[in-house]
């Protein structure tokens, strides 16, 4: 068997110690990938699988390729479907190397550790999280965005469910695990969160971190954050100077959100298409800045339970929505401020350019601007926060004197640098410019003496400066003037000693000119890292102005106003869905009130279906979360009480992954509820018990009503179809009826909208689905069985057709004899509705399923 090549052991070698990551590896202008990376990535990527030698297999070696200028575009695709990819590159020069060029892995770019700025999203965080357990039963999960430098943490002390619940609620692209967590782990982290799992087994601390560490004083949560600072390290491999302090997040220090709340709720994006738009984000994102973008998802995500930090936001809102002019001019500052934050790391890792650092200038010269409209404001908290804007003078002027004000994109190819910004550089620009200075002036002597106006010299790569006379002058040339240099079809090519002296001038003066440049801008960028902790904490302060004024802009655009916090009584008058009012097309909102004291703690809702029962219950939970990040809220008054969690189990949802139907998904989410709720909580519950038999689920929603009034107190909003339930009033002291207000009229149903104390007198049900245009003599079998059935009688079977043509769903158990052939289709049809399980079937598939039906009996 023939032994590999010296390139491919050397392939083979650092393909071994990334087992789990495409190896991209650089041979010329190409990466290329061999054997299983080659297969995976053609498939991957489309492009074409080629092979290479035999290496001792006699059907070669899969191979592929993707081109160096162009590879970036193709790390982002794999990385976008979760791969990882080992960047190998040549790190000797091959005309100095002996045998095999030297090659290393200079980075391993994973899910959560990318810093290319075509692969991350402006208005979101990047985060890479890390999990480790303990022996006492505490979990600690630490998130970073290498983007950015954040570094956070939690301590987890309510079991795996709460870590699985915290992990859901942030936008985390890959996890870091100890290869030794319990598979069944492992399991619910890649099905739950849909992300990349990596292992890191070494917690040994790093002291070259030992600064970012100096708020941590708990061994786990030092052995936790070396797990993820080690791999960062190990995929990284370079300077991690923008990495910020450790911040430890005190949980009860924000409002709890379940992973079935944030998603029932769509803070940050819809159930249904996973987009933005729809989501409360939608709403209230009127920042102008991508570092406000990003906070603003993060005040969203954690809302604030300390009422003197809510009221210091608040206070600041109220002055921007005072101020309009001088809000309106503080927008306009801010859009011309770039992602420092993002500019920052990307400095201190070394892959920012030129343009970038403009950029950078560009913005920090408008922290002055900002300063001034800020110090118009009254209010104190505004104050303090202009003075907390430092201009960072010294960066400005670093840049100033240094750079071009439109660079290149490249730093490897020069004119990036000013004149007079070093004199070893300008002496060699001036030979430069001098050399080119005096062959445009050769060009126009030749040209005079030899009288061809068409002479021109040139400059290609290959055989530098040349003189270029037309096959039909050459007859014009002196005998022996020039040195034959090169021949074309219709031209000769010639140099001169004294041109060709001149172009080792100039080109000697243009490389050393180059890299001379590349040397100063790697200084100056040295020198902007020394100021990363100073850029990063203006950012933070930007970030905060700029979502608060975002909040003083949807306030005063939408008319929201500024909630008060009291102790016992939740009061809202006429409040609306600040999600809901935004999208409708057909008529204004219709606003409701809201009331709910410790006499009053659970509101039992009736009412027929799109009637607002979800939507009156959704507002309110929104409108609490708005008012505890500091927003104003969509109302005419507001008195809301600071809750601790918020529970919600709104909306049917099968859990196909876990193969759970919808009715346990019901019983889990208002389990996960009873459980965790404390009389400071709110909880929303639609249609508890509607997954089982009528006697079941009504059972099922009156127990859970009574253990949550006799065990938990929390303000609770229940939605129900069973009338049965509003009697509870009668023996549950602090429960109080309401309903959703109908009308019919001529045989219709007409949704007011509008929420009355008392309960509902009828579902309504078979009026919708007349809206639903279901037959209409379907409509009238079903108030005939109705009818039958409120006066106690059972309804009568029927067995033959309808007068539309339909046929009946409520058919006899036998057909007379001699059935015609229509009779045999429909009772064919009945046979397969008999046997459908429509608990077995998600609310998708029992729709596609009747449709079919449906289409049979037309």
């Amino acid at each position: 068997m023939a032994k590999h090549t010296p390139m491919m052991e050397q392939y083979l070698k650092i393909k071994a110690e990334h087992q789990d990551a495409f190896l991209f590896y650089r041979l010329g202008d190409f990466y290329e990938m061999f054997y299983d990376d080659a297969i995976n990535a053609a498939r991957e990527l489309e492009i074409t699988l080629t092979k290479r030698g035999s290496s001792g297999k006699a059907e070669g070696i899969p191979m592929c390729g993707v081109p160096y200028h162009s590879a970036e575009n193709y790390i982002k695709n794999l990385i976008e479907k979760g791969y990882k990819v080992a960047v190998c590159e040549q790190v000797e020069d091959p005309k100095t190397a002996k045998g095999v060029v030297k090659r290393e892995v200079v980075q391993v770019i994973t899910p959560g550790t990318v810093m290319s700025q075509s692969m991350l999203k402006d208005s979101e965080n990047n985060y890479i999280s890390s999990l480790s357990q303990f022996q006492d039963g505490t979990y600690v999960i630490v998130y970073n965005d290498l983007s950015t430098g954040e570094n956070r943490l939690a301590l987890i002390e309510d079991g795996w469910e709460a870590v699985i619940h915290e992990l859901y609620n942030q936008p985390i692209r890959e996890i870091v695990i100890s290869s030794s967590l319990s598979e069944e782990y492992q399991k619910h982290l890649k099905e739950k969160l849909n992300i990349t799992l990596s292992y890191q087994d070494e917690v040994t601390f790093n002291a070259e971190y030992r600064g970012l560490s100096e708020n941590l004083n708990d061994e786990r949560l030092m052995k936790a954050f070396s797990r993820l600072l080690n791999y960062i390290q190990h995929t990284q491999k370079r300077s991690l100077d923008h990495l910020q302090q450790a911040e430890l997040i005190e949980l009860k220090d924000y409002l709890s959100l379940d992973m079935y709340s944030k998603r029932n709720l769509e803070l940050t994006e819809t159930i249904i298409k996973k987009g933005k738009h729809g989501s409360l984000l939608w709403v209230l994102d009127k920042s102008v800045t991508a570092m406000g973008s990003r906070m603003l998802k993060k005040w969203i995500e954690r809302p604030l339970l300390r009422r003197s930090q809510i009221e210091e936001r608040q206070n600041i809102v109220e002055g921007f929505y005072e101020g309009f002019m001088e809000r309106e001019a503080l927008r306009d500052a801010l859009k011309s401020v770039y992602d420092i934050e993002r500019l920052a790391a990307r400095i201190a890792f070394g892959n920012v350019n030129a343009r970038d650092l403009i950029q950078l200038k560009q913005s920090l010269k408008r922290v002055p601007e900002v300063k001034n409209i800020l110090n118009q404001f009254k209010q104190p908290e505004i104050n303090t926060l202009a003075e907390l804007l430092v201009f960072p003078r010294e960066i400005v002027d670093i840049l100033e004197t240094s750079l071009v004000e439109e660079p290149p994109i490249s730093i490897t190819e020069g004119s990036i640098i000013k004149d007079g910004y070093h004199q070893k550089l300008d002496e060699y620009r001036y030979a430069s410019r001098n050399g080119k200075q005096w062959i445009a002036e050769l060009e126009q002597k030749e040209k005079k003496e030899t009288n061809i106006k068409s002479l021109k010299i040139g400059f290609n790569r290959v055989f530098g400066y040349y003189i270029e006379v037309t096959k039909s002058n050459l007859h014009l040339l002196p005998e022996g003037k020039y040195e034959r240099k090169q021949t074309l079809t219709n031209a000769e090519r010639f140099i001169t000693p004294e041109l060709k002296e001149k172009e080792a001038l100039i080109l000697e003066a243009e490389e050393k000119s180059i890299d001379l440049e590349y040397e100063l801008f790697i200084g100056i960028r040295e020198k902007i890292k020394e100021y990363i902790p100073a850029l990063q904490h203006l950012a933070e302060i930007i970030s905060q102005l700029d979502v608060l004024q975002a909040f003083a802009t949807v306030s005063e655009e939408n008319n929201y106003v500024r909630p008060k916090f009291v102790d016992k009584k939740l009061m809202i008058k006429n409040g609306r869905h600040p999600v809901v009012e935004q999208v409708m097309t057909d008529g204004a909102f219709v606003p409701n009130d809201v009331s709910l004291d410790d006499d009053n703690s659970i509101l039992l809702i009736t009412g027929p279906n799109m009637s607002g029962k979800s939507t009156y219950m959704r507002q309110l939970a929104l409108t609490v979360i708005m008012g505890q990040i500091g927003c104003f809220v969509p109302c005419d008054q507001a008195e809301l009480i600071i809750f601790d969690q918020i529970f919600t189990r709104i909306g049917a949802a099968d859990d196909l992954v876990s193969g759970q139907s919808t009715f346990m998904v019901e019983m889990l989410e208002a389990n996960h509820a009873i459980s965790k709720a404390t009389d400071r909580s709110l909880i929303l519950l639609d249609e508890i018990g509607r997954g089982t038999s009528t006697y079941d689920g009504m059972a099922l929603a009156q127990a859970i009503v009574e253990y949550i009034h006799n065990n938990i107190n929390a303000k609770t909003l229940f939605s129900t179809h069973y009338h049965e339930l509003t009697a509870m009033e009668n023996t549950l002291g602090n429960l109080k009826n309401i309903h959703v207000r109908a009308e019919e009229y001529e045989g219709n149903v007409v949704f007011l909208h509008q929420i009355k104390e008392g309960s509902a007198d009828k579902s309504y049900g078979i009026q919708v689905a007349k809206l639903a245009e279901l037959p209409d003599a379907l409509i009238e079998r079903a108030n005939t069985i109705l009818q039958d059935l409120e006066s106690g009688s059972k309804p009568a079977p029927i067995t033959d057709k309808i007068e539309s043509g339909q046929l009946s769903f409520f058919v006899g158990e036998e057909t007379a004899e001699g059935e015609t052939k229509a009779q045999k289709k429909d009772n064919n049809v009945i046979e397969e509705l008999k046997e459908l399980n429509l608990f077995e079937l998600t609310p998708m598939e029992a729709m596609n399923a009747l449709y079919e039906l449906q289409k049979k009996v037309r």
